[in-house]
Protein backbone atom coordinates (compact mmCIF):
# COMPACT_ATOMS: atom_id res chain seq x y z
CA UNK A 1 0.00 0.00 0.00
CA UNK A 2 1.12 3.51 -0.76
CA UNK A 3 -0.51 5.67 1.89
CA UNK A 4 -0.34 9.44 1.98
CA UNK A 5 -0.98 9.44 5.75
CA UNK A 6 1.12 6.67 7.22
CA UNK A 7 0.26 7.91 10.72
CA UNK A 8 -3.17 6.30 10.30
CA UNK A 9 -1.41 3.05 11.14
CA UNK A 10 0.97 4.49 13.73
CA UNK A 11 1.40 1.84 16.41
CA UNK A 12 2.95 4.24 18.92
CA UNK A 13 -0.23 6.32 19.06
CA UNK A 14 -2.49 3.27 19.25
CA UNK A 15 -0.49 1.03 21.56
CA UNK A 16 1.86 3.44 23.32
CA UNK A 17 0.42 2.79 26.78
CA UNK A 18 -0.42 -0.88 26.20
CA UNK A 19 2.81 -2.32 27.53
CA UNK A 20 3.56 -3.93 24.17
CA UNK A 21 7.11 -5.20 23.77
CA UNK A 22 8.23 -4.03 20.32
CA UNK A 23 10.29 -7.19 19.96
CA UNK A 24 7.39 -9.39 21.06
CA UNK A 25 5.28 -11.74 18.93
CA UNK A 26 3.56 -10.37 15.85
CA UNK A 27 1.20 -11.69 13.19
CA UNK A 28 0.99 -11.04 9.46
CA UNK A 29 -1.74 -9.26 7.50
CA UNK A 30 -1.84 -10.19 3.82
CA UNK A 31 -3.61 -9.04 0.67
CA UNK A 32 -6.09 -11.79 -0.35
CA UNK A 33 -5.75 -10.84 -4.03
CA UNK A 34 -1.96 -11.11 -4.24
CA UNK A 35 -0.72 -12.74 -1.04
CA UNK A 36 1.44 -9.67 -0.44
CA UNK A 37 2.49 -8.97 3.14
CA UNK A 38 0.86 -5.70 4.16
CA UNK A 39 1.89 -5.41 7.79
CA UNK A 40 2.86 -7.29 10.93
CA UNK A 41 1.02 -6.30 14.11
CA UNK A 42 1.34 -6.96 17.84
CA UNK A 43 0.00 -10.41 18.66
CA UNK A 44 -1.68 -9.64 21.96
CA UNK A 45 -2.85 -12.05 24.63
CA UNK A 46 -5.54 -12.20 27.27
CA UNK A 47 -3.18 -10.28 29.54
CA UNK A 48 -3.17 -7.34 27.14
CA UNK A 49 -6.96 -7.48 26.83
CA UNK A 50 -7.29 -7.38 30.62
CA UNK A 51 -4.96 -4.38 30.78
CA UNK A 52 -7.03 -2.55 28.16
CA UNK A 53 -10.18 -3.25 30.19
CA UNK A 54 -8.53 -1.93 33.33
CA UNK A 55 -7.51 1.29 31.57
CA UNK A 56 -11.05 1.69 30.23
CA UNK A 57 -12.44 1.12 33.72
CA UNK A 58 -10.23 3.91 35.09
CA UNK A 59 -11.31 6.23 32.28
CA UNK A 60 -15.03 5.49 32.60
CA UNK A 61 -16.01 7.99 35.35
CA UNK A 62 -14.68 10.95 33.37
CA UNK A 63 -16.20 9.70 30.10
CA UNK A 64 -19.70 9.07 31.44
CA UNK A 65 -19.49 12.35 33.36
CA UNK A 66 -19.16 14.39 30.19
CA UNK A 67 -22.17 16.25 28.89
CA UNK A 68 -23.90 14.49 26.03
CA UNK A 69 -23.10 17.53 23.89
CA UNK A 70 -19.39 17.12 24.64
CA UNK A 71 -19.42 13.50 23.52
CA UNK A 72 -21.44 14.51 20.48
CA UNK A 73 -18.83 17.12 19.54
CA UNK A 74 -16.07 14.52 19.63
CA UNK A 75 -18.10 12.16 17.45
CA UNK A 76 -18.73 14.97 14.97
CA UNK A 77 -14.97 15.52 14.73
CA UNK A 78 -14.43 11.79 14.23
CA UNK A 79 -17.03 11.82 11.45
CA UNK A 80 -15.31 14.73 9.71
CA UNK A 81 -11.94 12.97 9.84
CA UNK A 82 -13.39 9.76 8.39
CA UNK A 83 -14.97 11.68 5.54
CA UNK A 84 -11.76 13.63 4.96
CA UNK A 85 -9.70 10.44 4.78
CA UNK A 86 -12.15 8.39 2.73
CA UNK A 87 -9.72 7.55 -0.08
CA UNK A 88 -6.99 6.47 2.30
CA UNK A 89 -9.34 4.35 4.38
CA UNK A 90 -10.81 2.75 1.24
CA UNK A 91 -7.33 1.88 -0.03
CA UNK A 92 -6.48 0.21 3.29
CA UNK A 93 -9.71 -1.79 3.23
CA UNK A 94 -9.28 -2.98 -0.35
CA UNK A 95 -5.71 -4.02 0.32
CA UNK A 96 -6.51 -6.16 3.36
CA UNK A 97 -10.08 -7.34 2.63
CA UNK A 98 -10.12 -7.47 -1.18
CA UNK A 99 -13.42 -5.77 -1.97
CA UNK A 100 -13.43 -3.50 -5.04
CA UNK A 101 -12.31 0.06 -4.41
CA UNK A 102 -15.73 1.46 -5.32
CA UNK A 103 -17.36 -0.76 -2.70
CA UNK A 104 -14.71 0.18 -0.16
CA UNK A 105 -15.38 3.88 -0.74
CA UNK A 106 -19.08 3.20 -0.26
CA UNK A 107 -18.45 1.36 2.98
CA UNK A 108 -16.35 4.21 4.37
CA UNK A 109 -19.23 6.56 3.62
CA UNK A 110 -21.61 4.13 5.33
CA UNK A 111 -19.28 3.90 8.34
CA UNK A 112 -19.14 7.68 8.60
CA UNK A 113 -22.94 7.93 8.58
CA UNK A 114 -23.13 5.76 11.70
CA UNK A 115 -20.82 8.16 13.50
CA UNK A 116 -22.90 11.10 12.28
CA UNK A 117 -26.11 9.43 13.51
CA UNK A 118 -24.61 8.64 16.90
CA UNK A 119 -23.28 12.18 17.31
CA UNK A 120 -26.89 13.28 17.06
CA UNK A 121 -28.26 10.38 19.11
CA UNK A 122 -25.96 11.11 22.05
CA UNK A 123 -28.25 14.02 22.88
CA UNK A 124 -31.44 11.95 22.57
CA UNK A 125 -31.02 9.53 25.48
CA UNK A 126 -34.24 10.35 27.28
CA UNK A 127 -35.62 9.13 30.60
CA UNK A 128 -39.23 9.30 31.77
CA UNK A 129 -41.52 10.57 34.51
CA UNK A 130 -44.29 8.17 35.51
CA UNK A 131 -47.50 9.19 37.32
CA UNK A 132 -46.91 8.02 40.88
CA UNK A 133 -49.13 5.40 42.55
CA UNK A 134 -48.91 7.01 45.99
CA UNK A 135 -49.32 10.49 47.42
CA UNK A 136 -45.99 12.22 48.05
CA UNK A 137 -44.03 10.05 45.59
CA UNK A 138 -42.36 11.10 42.39
CA UNK A 139 -41.40 8.28 40.00
CA UNK A 140 -38.50 8.75 37.61
CA UNK A 141 -36.85 6.53 35.00
CA UNK A 142 -33.21 7.28 34.15
CA UNK A 143 -31.12 5.96 31.27
CA UNK A 144 -27.47 5.47 32.19
CA UNK A 145 -24.40 4.11 30.36
CA UNK A 146 -24.08 0.39 31.05
CA UNK A 147 -20.30 0.37 31.40
CA UNK A 148 -17.33 -0.91 29.45
CA UNK A 149 -18.30 -2.44 26.10
CA UNK A 150 -16.23 -5.21 24.52
CA UNK A 151 -16.64 -5.05 20.74
CA UNK A 152 -15.64 -7.94 18.46
CA UNK A 153 -15.95 -7.12 14.76
CA UNK A 154 -15.73 -9.22 11.57
CA UNK A 155 -13.60 -8.98 8.45
CA UNK A 156 -16.31 -8.65 5.79
CA UNK A 157 -17.26 -5.05 6.62
CA UNK A 158 -14.18 -3.95 8.60
CA UNK A 159 -15.09 -0.25 8.84
CA UNK A 160 -18.88 -0.12 9.11
CA UNK A 161 -18.99 -2.79 11.82
CA UNK A 162 -16.47 -0.83 13.89
CA UNK A 163 -18.29 2.49 13.73
CA UNK A 164 -21.78 1.00 14.08
CA UNK A 165 -20.78 -0.53 17.41
CA UNK A 166 -18.16 1.89 18.72
CA UNK A 167 -19.91 5.16 17.90
CA UNK A 168 -23.11 3.90 19.55
CA UNK A 169 -21.31 2.80 22.72
CA UNK A 170 -19.32 6.03 22.93
CA UNK A 171 -22.45 8.12 22.40
CA UNK A 172 -24.11 6.28 25.30
CA UNK A 173 -21.17 7.08 27.57
CA UNK A 174 -19.49 3.66 27.49
CA UNK A 175 -15.74 3.20 27.01
CA UNK A 176 -14.93 0.47 24.49
CA UNK A 177 -12.30 -2.22 23.97
CA UNK A 178 -12.25 -3.28 20.33
CA UNK A 179 -10.97 -6.61 18.99
CA UNK A 180 -11.10 -6.58 15.14
CA UNK A 181 -10.62 -9.58 12.89
CA UNK A 182 -7.04 -10.67 12.35
CA UNK A 183 -7.73 -10.63 8.59
CA UNK A 184 -8.63 -6.91 8.56
CA UNK A 185 -7.14 -5.14 11.59
CA UNK A 186 -5.66 -2.25 9.60
CA UNK A 187 -9.05 -0.65 8.89
CA UNK A 188 -9.86 -0.76 12.60
CA UNK A 189 -6.47 0.68 13.49
CA UNK A 190 -6.95 3.60 11.11
CA UNK A 191 -10.43 4.34 12.45
CA UNK A 192 -9.27 4.24 16.07
CA UNK A 193 -6.35 6.50 15.15
CA UNK A 194 -8.77 9.06 13.70
CA UNK A 195 -10.98 8.82 16.79
CA UNK A 196 -7.97 9.63 18.96
CA UNK A 197 -7.10 12.50 16.65
CA UNK A 198 -10.65 13.76 17.11
CA UNK A 199 -10.07 13.95 20.85
CA UNK A 200 -11.53 10.69 22.14
CA UNK A 201 -9.14 9.52 24.90
CA UNK A 202 -6.95 6.53 24.07
CA UNK A 203 -8.08 4.62 27.16
CA UNK A 204 -11.74 5.22 26.24
CA UNK A 205 -11.21 3.57 22.83
CA UNK A 206 -8.91 0.62 23.45
CA UNK A 207 -7.69 -1.70 20.69
CA UNK A 208 -6.52 -5.31 20.96
CA UNK A 209 -5.02 -7.13 17.96
CA UNK A 210 -4.23 -10.83 17.79
CA UNK A 211 -4.12 -13.82 15.47
CA UNK A 212 -6.29 -16.96 15.34
CA UNK A 213 -4.19 -18.75 17.95
CA UNK A 214 -4.83 -16.06 20.56
CA UNK A 215 -8.41 -15.13 19.67
CA UNK A 216 -10.02 -17.63 22.07
CA UNK A 217 -7.89 -16.38 24.96
CA UNK A 218 -8.62 -12.72 24.17
CA UNK A 219 -12.31 -13.39 23.55
CA UNK A 220 -12.65 -15.22 26.85
CA UNK A 221 -11.11 -12.27 28.69
CA UNK A 222 -13.48 -9.83 27.00
CA UNK A 223 -16.53 -12.01 27.64
CA UNK A 224 -15.81 -12.90 31.28
CA UNK A 225 -13.96 -9.93 32.79
CA UNK A 226 -16.17 -8.53 35.59
CA UNK A 227 -15.57 -4.91 34.57
CA UNK A 228 -16.99 -5.48 31.07
CA UNK A 229 -20.75 -4.90 31.13
CA UNK A 230 -21.66 -5.26 27.43
CA UNK A 231 -20.41 -7.71 24.81
CA UNK A 232 -21.24 -6.83 21.21
CA UNK A 233 -20.23 -9.37 18.58
CA UNK A 234 -20.80 -9.79 14.85
CA UNK A 235 -19.77 -13.11 13.36
CA UNK A 236 -20.66 -16.78 13.22
CA UNK A 237 -23.49 -18.30 15.21
CA UNK A 238 -21.17 -20.89 16.75
CA UNK A 239 -18.83 -18.24 18.16
CA UNK A 240 -21.78 -16.08 19.22
CA UNK A 241 -23.24 -18.94 21.25
CA UNK A 242 -19.88 -19.50 22.94
CA UNK A 243 -19.49 -15.82 23.85
CA UNK A 244 -23.08 -15.70 25.10
CA UNK A 245 -22.41 -18.64 27.41
CA UNK A 246 -19.21 -17.05 28.68
CA UNK A 247 -20.89 -13.68 29.25
CA UNK A 248 -23.53 -15.40 31.36
CA UNK A 249 -20.89 -16.05 34.03
CA UNK A 250 -21.07 -12.37 35.00
CA UNK A 251 -24.56 -11.67 33.57
CA UNK A 252 -23.48 -9.13 30.98
CA UNK A 253 -25.67 -7.49 28.38
CA UNK A 254 -25.09 -9.23 25.06
CA UNK A 255 -25.71 -7.95 21.52
CA UNK A 256 -25.13 -10.55 18.81
CA UNK A 257 -25.47 -10.17 15.05
CA UNK A 258 -24.85 -13.69 13.80
CA UNK A 259 -25.21 -15.87 10.72
CA UNK A 260 -28.04 -15.65 8.23
CA UNK A 261 -29.61 -17.72 5.49
CA UNK A 262 -31.61 -15.09 3.66
CA UNK A 263 -34.42 -16.20 1.35
CA UNK A 264 -34.91 -14.06 -1.77
CA UNK A 265 -38.47 -14.61 -3.03
CA UNK A 266 -39.44 -13.56 -6.56
CA UNK A 267 -43.22 -13.72 -7.01
CA UNK A 268 -44.92 -14.26 -10.36
CA UNK A 269 -45.77 -10.58 -10.86
CA UNK A 270 -42.32 -9.23 -9.97
CA UNK A 271 -40.52 -6.68 -12.15
CA UNK A 272 -37.92 -9.04 -13.65
CA UNK A 273 -35.37 -6.37 -14.48
CA UNK A 274 -35.46 -4.98 -10.96
CA UNK A 275 -35.45 -8.42 -9.34
CA UNK A 276 -32.38 -9.51 -11.31
CA UNK A 277 -30.54 -6.25 -10.65
CA UNK A 278 -31.29 -6.46 -6.93
CA UNK A 279 -30.32 -10.11 -6.57
CA UNK A 280 -26.98 -9.22 -8.18
CA UNK A 281 -26.52 -6.48 -5.57
CA UNK A 282 -27.64 -8.70 -2.72
CA UNK A 283 -25.78 -11.85 -3.75
CA UNK A 284 -22.58 -10.62 -5.41
CA UNK A 285 -21.84 -7.47 -3.40
CA UNK A 286 -18.63 -8.06 -1.44
CA UNK A 287 -18.34 -11.36 -3.34
CA UNK A 288 -21.31 -12.72 -1.41
CA UNK A 289 -19.51 -12.32 1.90
CA UNK A 290 -22.34 -10.75 3.88
CA UNK A 291 -24.63 -12.23 6.51
CA UNK A 292 -27.61 -10.46 4.91
CA UNK A 293 -26.75 -11.64 1.38
CA UNK A 294 -29.37 -13.63 -0.54
CA UNK A 295 -28.58 -17.28 0.13
CA UNK A 296 -31.64 -19.16 -1.18
CA UNK A 297 -33.29 -17.64 -4.25
CA UNK A 298 -36.88 -18.81 -4.73
CA UNK A 299 -38.35 -17.94 -8.15
CA UNK A 300 -41.95 -18.58 -9.23
CA UNK A 301 -42.16 -21.35 -11.80
CA UNK A 302 -43.89 -19.11 -14.38
CA UNK A 303 -40.88 -16.75 -14.63
CA UNK A 304 -38.09 -19.09 -13.51
CA UNK A 305 -36.43 -19.67 -16.90
CA UNK A 306 -36.50 -16.01 -17.92
CA UNK A 307 -35.12 -14.98 -14.54
CA UNK A 308 -32.33 -17.56 -14.71
CA UNK A 309 -31.28 -16.46 -18.19
CA UNK A 310 -31.06 -12.80 -17.21
CA UNK A 311 -29.20 -13.57 -14.01
CA UNK A 312 -26.61 -15.63 -15.89
CA UNK A 313 -26.04 -12.75 -18.30
CA UNK A 314 -25.60 -10.33 -15.40
CA UNK A 315 -23.23 -12.67 -13.52
CA UNK A 316 -21.05 -13.24 -16.57
CA UNK A 317 -20.78 -9.48 -17.12
CA UNK A 318 -19.23 -8.84 -13.70
CA UNK A 319 -15.57 -7.84 -13.96
CA UNK A 320 -13.24 -9.88 -11.73
CA UNK A 321 -9.82 -8.80 -10.50
CA UNK A 322 -7.75 -7.07 -7.86
CA UNK A 323 -10.08 -4.69 -6.05
CA UNK A 324 -7.48 -1.91 -6.32
CA UNK A 325 -8.06 -1.72 -10.08
CA UNK A 326 -10.74 0.76 -11.09
CA UNK A 327 -13.79 -0.85 -12.66
CA UNK A 328 -13.40 -4.21 -10.89
CA UNK A 329 -16.73 -5.45 -9.51
CA UNK A 330 -15.66 -8.79 -7.99
CA UNK A 331 -12.53 -9.10 -5.89
CA UNK A 332 -11.11 -12.17 -4.13
CA UNK A 333 -12.65 -14.17 -1.33
CA UNK A 334 -10.98 -13.63 2.01
CA UNK A 335 -8.94 -16.86 2.11
CA UNK A 336 -8.53 -20.44 0.92
CA UNK A 337 -11.05 -21.76 3.46
CA UNK A 338 -13.73 -19.52 1.94
CA UNK A 339 -13.03 -21.01 -1.50
CA UNK A 340 -13.27 -24.54 -0.10
CA UNK A 341 -16.66 -23.78 1.48
CA UNK A 342 -18.04 -22.41 -1.79
CA UNK A 343 -16.79 -25.45 -3.70
CA UNK A 344 -18.39 -27.81 -1.16
CA UNK A 345 -21.77 -26.08 -1.45
CA UNK A 346 -21.68 -26.34 -5.24
CA UNK A 347 -20.50 -29.96 -5.22
CA UNK A 348 -23.23 -31.19 -2.85
CA UNK A 349 -25.93 -29.33 -4.79
CA UNK A 350 -24.78 -30.82 -8.09
CA UNK A 351 -24.69 -34.32 -6.58
CA UNK A 352 -28.38 -33.81 -5.78
CA UNK A 353 -29.44 -32.65 -9.23
CA UNK A 354 -28.49 -28.97 -9.50
CA UNK A 355 -27.02 -27.65 -12.76
CA UNK A 356 -24.23 -25.05 -13.05
CA UNK A 357 -25.41 -22.37 -15.50
CA UNK A 358 -22.27 -20.27 -15.18
CA UNK A 359 -19.15 -20.08 -13.04
CA UNK A 360 -18.62 -22.88 -10.58
CA UNK A 361 -14.84 -22.69 -10.47
CA UNK A 362 -11.84 -20.60 -9.51
CA UNK A 363 -10.74 -17.65 -11.61
CA UNK A 364 -7.06 -17.26 -12.48
CA UNK A 365 -4.04 -18.99 -11.03
CA UNK A 366 -3.22 -16.63 -8.15
CA UNK A 367 -5.29 -15.03 -5.41
CA UNK A 368 -8.56 -16.25 -3.91
CA UNK A 369 -10.77 -15.50 -6.91
CA UNK A 370 -13.94 -17.43 -7.73
CA UNK A 371 -16.26 -16.95 -10.70
CA UNK A 372 -19.75 -15.59 -9.99
CA UNK A 373 -21.89 -18.72 -10.10
CA UNK A 374 -25.55 -19.44 -10.88
CA UNK A 375 -27.08 -22.86 -10.15
CA UNK A 376 -30.49 -23.97 -11.44
CA UNK A 377 -32.86 -26.74 -10.36
CA UNK A 378 -31.62 -26.63 -6.79
CA UNK A 379 -33.71 -28.83 -4.50
CA UNK A 380 -34.15 -28.91 -0.76
CA UNK A 381 -31.63 -30.78 1.36
CA UNK A 382 -28.39 -29.14 0.21
CA UNK A 383 -25.83 -27.19 2.23
CA UNK A 384 -27.52 -23.96 1.09
CA UNK A 385 -30.43 -24.84 3.38
CA UNK A 386 -28.21 -25.41 6.40
CA UNK A 387 -25.82 -22.47 6.38
CA UNK A 388 -24.86 -19.29 4.59
CA UNK A 389 -22.50 -19.81 1.67
CA UNK A 390 -20.56 -16.58 2.15
CA UNK A 391 -19.47 -16.60 -1.47
CA UNK A 392 -20.60 -15.61 -4.99
CA UNK A 393 -23.02 -18.50 -5.59
CA UNK A 394 -26.69 -17.94 -6.50
CA UNK A 395 -28.79 -21.13 -6.10
CA UNK A 396 -32.20 -20.95 -7.82
CA UNK A 397 -35.18 -22.87 -6.43
CA UNK A 398 -38.55 -23.25 -8.17
CA UNK A 399 -41.84 -22.69 -6.37
CA UNK A 400 -45.49 -22.35 -7.37
CA UNK A 401 -47.36 -21.76 -4.10
CA UNK A 402 -46.80 -18.66 -1.93
CA UNK A 403 -47.65 -20.38 1.34
CA UNK A 404 -45.22 -23.14 0.47
CA UNK A 405 -42.35 -20.74 -0.21
CA UNK A 406 -42.99 -18.91 3.06
CA UNK A 407 -42.83 -22.24 4.91
CA UNK A 408 -39.60 -23.18 3.11
CA UNK A 409 -38.11 -19.77 3.89
CA UNK A 410 -38.92 -20.13 7.58
CA UNK A 411 -37.63 -23.70 7.74
CA UNK A 412 -34.26 -22.52 9.01
CA UNK A 413 -32.64 -22.00 12.39
CA UNK A 414 -31.61 -18.56 11.13
CA UNK A 415 -33.74 -15.45 10.87
CA UNK A 416 -31.70 -12.39 9.93
CA UNK A 417 -32.84 -10.99 6.56
CA UNK A 418 -35.24 -11.83 3.72
CA UNK A 419 -36.29 -10.24 0.43
CA UNK A 420 -39.62 -10.27 -1.41
CA UNK A 421 -40.27 -9.07 -4.96
CA UNK A 422 -43.69 -8.49 -6.48
CA UNK A 423 -46.17 -5.83 -7.57
CA UNK A 424 -49.21 -6.93 -5.53
CA UNK A 425 -48.72 -4.86 -2.39
CA UNK A 426 -51.18 -6.92 -0.34
CA UNK A 427 -49.39 -10.15 -1.23
CA UNK A 428 -45.84 -8.89 -0.65
CA UNK A 429 -46.85 -7.32 2.65
CA UNK A 430 -48.52 -10.54 3.76
CA UNK A 431 -45.35 -12.48 2.89
CA UNK A 432 -43.15 -9.93 4.67
CA UNK A 433 -45.21 -10.24 7.84
CA UNK A 434 -45.08 -14.06 7.72
CA UNK A 435 -41.29 -14.28 7.39
CA UNK A 436 -39.51 -15.04 10.68
CA UNK A 437 -36.63 -12.60 10.26
CA UNK A 438 -35.45 -9.30 11.67
CA UNK A 439 -35.11 -7.45 8.34
CA UNK A 440 -37.24 -7.61 5.18
CA UNK A 441 -36.49 -5.85 1.90
CA UNK A 442 -39.48 -5.46 -0.43
CA UNK A 443 -38.36 -4.92 -4.04
CA UNK A 444 -34.89 -4.05 -2.74
CA UNK A 445 -31.92 -6.35 -2.19
CA UNK A 446 -29.72 -4.04 -0.08
CA UNK A 447 -31.54 -2.21 2.70
CA UNK A 448 -28.91 -1.41 5.34
CA UNK A 449 -29.12 2.07 6.85
CA UNK A 450 -27.94 3.90 9.93
CA UNK A 451 -31.54 5.03 10.58
CA UNK A 452 -33.02 1.51 10.64
CA UNK A 453 -32.45 -1.30 13.17
CA UNK A 454 -30.48 -4.37 12.06
CA UNK A 455 -30.73 -7.61 13.98
CA UNK A 456 -31.95 -11.16 13.78
CA UNK A 457 -34.31 -13.68 15.28
CA UNK A 458 -33.79 -17.32 16.24
CA UNK A 459 -30.09 -18.25 15.91
CA UNK A 460 -29.27 -15.09 13.97
CA UNK A 461 -28.77 -13.14 17.16
CA UNK A 462 -30.19 -10.87 19.82
CA UNK A 463 -30.34 -7.09 20.04
CA UNK A 464 -30.34 -4.41 17.38
CA UNK A 465 -27.73 -2.12 15.84
CA UNK A 466 -28.31 1.25 14.22
CA UNK A 467 -31.32 3.57 14.51
CA UNK A 468 -32.72 4.86 17.79
CA UNK A 469 -33.01 1.28 19.02
CA UNK A 470 -29.30 0.50 18.80
CA UNK A 471 -28.18 2.70 21.68
CA UNK A 472 -30.41 0.77 24.10
CA UNK A 473 -27.91 -2.11 23.99
CA UNK A 474 -25.43 0.14 25.83
CA UNK A 475 -27.82 1.69 28.35
CA UNK A 476 -29.25 0.59 31.68
CA UNK A 477 -32.68 1.62 32.93
CA UNK A 478 -32.82 2.89 36.53
CA UNK A 479 -36.00 3.53 38.50
CA UNK A 480 -35.77 6.32 41.13
CA UNK A 481 -38.56 6.91 43.64
CA UNK A 482 -38.52 10.25 45.42
CA UNK A 483 -40.72 10.17 48.52
CA UNK A 484 -41.80 12.78 51.05
CA UNK A 485 -42.83 15.40 48.49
Amino acid sequence: MKLSRSQLLDEKTLFGNSGIDESGPRFAVRNPATGELLASLPNMSGRHAAAAIERAHAAWPAWRGQLAQERANLLWRWHALIVGNQEELAAIMTAEQGKPLAEARGEIGFAARFVEWCAEDAKRVYGDIIPSPQQGWRTFVLKEPAGIAALITPWNFPAAMVTRKAATALAAGCPVVLKPSDFTPLSAMALVRLAIEAGIPTDVFGLVTCDREHVAEVGTQLATHPDVRVVSFTGSTAVGKHLMAQAASTVKKVSLELGGNAPFIVLADADLDNAVAEVVRSKFRNMGQACVAANRIFVHDSIYDAFAQRLVEAAKALRIGDGAEEGVEQGPLINEAAIAKVEAHIRVACERGAVVLCGGERHGHTGNFFLPTVLSEVGMGTLFDEEETFGPVAPLYRFSDVDEVVALSNDSRYGLAAYVFGRDIQKVWRVAEALEVGVVGINAGVVGSEVAPLGGRKESGVGREGSRYGIEEFLETKYVCLAGM
